[in-house]
């Protein structure tokens, strides 16, 4: 009791954005564990070791706000082990083509993530959905950056390109269609023939 008394002390004593994020970790184990559906305000409480009221402060739309968050949460985890793979790229082929690969491995190895597609789809998709235009952002706004900086969208707009890019980029790793995206070759010819493609007849029109 008082080892759980002490751990209860030193959570108190976090900072706001400390707190907010520890519920939120705390949201994400739930999901992890119980699922989606049966994750509720009571679990992520009992989970970070705050109070329900406290839970509310920081999330006053409740379960689906925390829910929202933790799905957000790890979204940005994502990224930032996206942006460590790829920011080194000599080339914006090379960077699309290890990006893709990371993201189709990471994906698909993700293990709380395909077991709540599997099982709770209806309840993922449509977060999933809303999130979409923060993630094209996400990736648009790295891409405007390595296009302006390569020179290689002529006369287009960079940010046009990059949003192009963004979009389909992250259809293809959702839906690869015909591709394989654990083969190497594929994944180029995917970047070169279909994607950076695209944007090279839109410069030449």
């Amino acid at each position: 009791m008082a080892a759980g008394q002490g751990r209860s002390a030193h959570r108190g004593r976090r900072s706001a954005p400390d707190q907010r994020e520890q519920i939120i970790e705390a949201a994400y184990s739930c999901v992890s564990r119980y699922g989606m559906a049966k994750t509720t305000v009571e679990d992520a409480a009992r989970e970070a070791g705050v109070s329900r009221a406290t839970v509310y402060r920081y999330f006053p739309g409740g379960r689906e706000e925390l829910l929202a968050a933790a799905i957000s949460w790890e979204q940005m985890r994502f990224f930032a082990r996206l942006y460590d793979e790829v920011h080194d790229a000599g080339s914006l082929e090379e960077l699309m083509e290890r990006g893709i690969t990371f993201a189709h491995r990471a994906i698909k190895g993700h293990e709380v993530l395909q077991r709540v597609l599997e099982t709770e789809p209806g309840l993922l998709l449509p977060k999933l959905t809303v999130d979409q235009g923060r993630m094209v952002a996400l990736v648009g706004s790295f891409l405007t950056h390595y296009l302006e900086r390569h020179g290689v969208v002529g006369d287009i707009d960079a940010g046009f390109a990059s949003e192009f890019l963004a979009r389909m980029v992250l259809s293809y790793i959702s839906s690869p269609g015909r591709y394989d995206l654990e083969d190497p070759v594929q994944v180029a010819d995917l970047v070169r023939a279909e994607l950076l493609a695209g944007i090279l007849r839109a410069v030449a029109t």
